[in-house]
């Protein structure tokens, strides 16, 4: 799953002769065949943009699960990146906090944050690719910006978009998501939505395109296309 039209227009690079399946209720996804050379016969993957925000991911598992019963979900794009990352880096998530559940009171906001965590299994894979650091050759098109490093560590999620670590959020992240080090809008609704799927592995994995504080028309247009590029190679090792 993607949020944005270039995080799927990166996905689907990858599938071979993908088609639309339209689920019951009017959901587009479309299903391709991804190939490997470890896997001749390739591996059938359905993907679907979900539009931003955490309601749109969670309500959007829920469907994929009832149409094609599959062994795992992944949520792929970009994030902005918080602290220890670089531009291009991918992050896998193994927890995603959800920054903005909290209560309003006299004295300020007091947080009351939730977590959701990865699937196992998943994350133990994710760890996996990133120390071979070999995922870089499925970039496409061929990397052209400073090699990327993976790394498999929590995020945030909320429905701001974060400007600069100053700001509301960005102490707010600081004071109760302290090991974050990158913060997107989808990854922790796509987890609430797969936490109630028994026996559902979720992960989402995220492609760095901006920091805070460096944030702007200009930069996305640049660095959007190359952080889900990144983001979707790394998916797909792990697929």
């Amino acid at each position: 799953m993607t949020a944005l039209e270039i995080e799927y227009r990166a996905v689907r690079a990858h599938l071979e002769d993908p088609r639309p399946v339209r689920a019951e209720r009017g959901s587009l996804f479309e299903t391709g065949v991804f190939r490997s050379g470890a896997r001749p016969g390739g591996r059938r993957v359905a993907i679907h943009m979900t539009g931003p925000g955490n309601p749109g991911a969670a309500a959007l598992v829920e469907r994929a699960a009832a149409l094609f019963a599959p062994r795992a979900v992944l949520f792929v794009g970009v994030a902005g990146g918080v602290k220890d990352v670089a531009l291009g880096d991918v992050v896998a998530a193994e927890a995603v906090y959800d920054y903005e559940t909290g209560k309003d009171t006299e004295s300020g906001f007091l947080p009351r944050h939730r977590t959701h965590q990865s699937g196992y299994g998943l994350v133990q894979l994710a760890r996996n690719v990133a120390a071979a650091d070999e995922w870089q050759r499925r970039i496409l098109p061929d990397a052209t910006a400073p090699r990327p490093r993976a790394l498999v560590k929590p995020i945030a999620a909320g429905g701001r978009v974060v400007g600069h670590e100053r700001s509301d959020v960005g102490l707010r992240l600081a004071a109760v998501a302290g090991d974050a080090i990158a913060v997107d809008m989808e990854g922790f609704g796509f987890l609430a939505g797969a936490y109630v799927n028994q026996q559902l592995d979720a992960l989402v994995i995220r492609g760095v395109s901006d920091l805070l504080g460096d944030k702007g028309e200009a930069h996305d247009e640049r660095w959007q296309p190359v952080a889900s590029r990144h983001a979707a190679a790394f998916a797909f090792e792990l697929i």
